[in-house]
């Protein structure tokens, strides 16, 4: 068994926060120099387009209207323009791209998820996943997904998965990664993650919290682990505090995310970066990955299939199911309707 040697990419940087289109050409831009370097995996943090609702912790939902219109109207189709650009530029540079965004939806004006896409380096879309349950304050953005993307991609680099944010502490998603041989897993992180103030006791540590859960699941899929934490500029910072200067200390002393690598033992490779944006690079062996499947193997030998018994149910949830439509899923019926009418109105 001939596995490959990998050179992989994260990026520690903030987007142009609530502007998706000029996030958008900062990533293409990062594309390319990651490229240029030698990168064959390049990893975006969570929601790098067009940035996490880090408000949303800050203040109670009826002072956060506003911002999650500004969300709504930055957030994405999966088959869109902007990922139309992204799949090209994963193409035009032959690497494979994971890119966190809010994810928006035809049927509804309102409602947008948390996701995540893998590109190939054809420009096709491996995976699409949107995170199962948003965490704590994030359900009031944010719609639960579903088992849709709990998918690992079989590439010529590895085998590639990976789960957004607090996923990572679902030890059941984790598994279902790792019953599909997963050899890289991606997790995708916040800027920071505010939980109290200053005065009132100590802040959530999410480095300690991240790690310790990136850690863990390489060590249990015996696979390298790639933490992509994004990072709160002077821009996104001086527009959560314009109008409420109050929660500047909280955003001070709140713990930056890291972004990290970590090997299927557990131990950390590779650069490290937290407070400074940058481009972290490290080298993956996927032959590594033997090895510490002799000690334990917890799809393979190490495990009671007898007693356990884990079923996925992997369908796109979908707000209708049309019948004696032939050919069409409720998304295109809904579009076809919709234009249908549009047509019917013109003169």
């Amino acid at each position: 068994m001939n596995l490959p040697t990998v050179k992989v990419a994260a990026m520690h940087v903030a987007p142009v926060y609530m502007d998706s289109a000029a996030t958008l050409q900062k990533a293409l831009s990062l594309i390319g120099e990651a490229a240029s370097n030698g990168a064959e995996l390049i990893v975006f943090p969570e929601s790098f387009i067009p940035g996490f609702p880090v408000w949303a912790a800050l203040w109670a939902p009826i002072y956060n209207h506003e911002w999650f219109k500004k969300m709504v109207a930055n957030s994405l189709l999966v088959d869109g323009p902007e990922m139309a650009e992204l799949r090209a530029a994963a193409a035009r540079h032959r690497v494979f791209v994971s890119m966190g965004f809010s994810e928006s939806t035809r049927v509804s004006v309102g409602c947008i998820w948390n996701s995540n896409v893998l590109i190939g380096d054809d420009g096709s879309i491996l995976n699409h996943h949107r995170k199962l349950v948003p965490t704590f304050y994030e359900k009031m953005v944010w719609a639960p997904g579903d088992g849709a993307g709990l998918h690992v991609a079989d590439t010529r680099i590895g085998k590639i998965g990976g789960l957004i944010c607090g996923e990572n502490t679902n030890p059941l998603a984790r598994y279902a990664l790792i019953a599909q041989g997963e050899q890289i897993h991606i997790s995708s992180w916040p800027p920071i993650w505010p939980t109290k103030k200053p005065a009132t006791g100590e802040n959530f540590d999410n480095v300690a919290a991240n790690r310790i859960r990136a850690g863990a699941h390489s060590f249990e899929a015996k696979a390298y682990g790639i933490l992509c934490g994004s990072y709160l500029d002077k821009t996104a910072f001086d527009m959560l505090t314009a109008e409420d200067n109050s929660v500047a200390d909280l955003l001070e002393k709140t713990s930056k995310a890291a972004t990290q690598f970590v090997t299927p033992t557990g131990s950390q490779i590779g650069d490290s970066l937290q407070t400074e944006e940058g481009i972290a690079y490290a080298t993956f062996d996927l032959s590594a990955c033997i090895e510490p499947k002799q000690f334990h193997d917890v799809v393979g030998y190490y495990n009671r299939f007898d007693v356990f018994d884990l079923v996925v149910n992997r369908k796109r949830i979908k707000p209708i199911t049309w019948e004696n439509v032939e050919g069409l899923d409720s998304d295109e019926v809904l579009g076809a309707i919709a234009s249908s009418a549009v047509g019917a109105a013109q003169p």
